[in-house]
């Protein structure tokens, strides 16, 4: 368990729930854990891992989207965008509860491209 405040506790979960923006507003699950990690990364070091996790997942989402959608034209995107919405949506809620206890998560499928 990492050791942290209640607020930056707060900031972790926020981080990781803010990507939940992104099934109302395009690209809200890139701008809600970017703008998070940008505003609060220097204040406290958990929210720059947990925010950099976050982006490197949402971004990795975002890849995988852009496949599927492509894969549409022979039928299996549209199955796969499903699938891929409901992974998402899971491993959200995931990260943000173990967030919460103070736990450190790492998403699955997520391509390391901030470090």
């Amino acid at each position: 368990m990492e050791e942290r405040t209640h607020e930056e506790t707060n900031w972790t979960t926020f981080c990781h729930l803010s990507a939940l923006a992104g099934y109302f507003i395009p690209f809200g699950n890139l701008i809600g854990p970017l703008i998070i990690w940008l505003l609060k990364k220097d204040l406290y070091p958990t929210v720059d891992r947990h925010g950099k996790e976050a982006l490197n997942f949402q971004i990795s989402i975002s890849i995988y989207a852009l496949a599927a959608t492509a894969l549409i034209v022979i039928l299996i995107g549209i199955p796969l965008l499903i699938g891929l919405a409901i992974f998402n949506f899971t491993m959200i809620i995931i990260a943000a509860v173990k967030s919460k206890n103070g736990e450190a998560f790492r998403y699955p499928l997520s391509l390391r491209l901030l470090k």
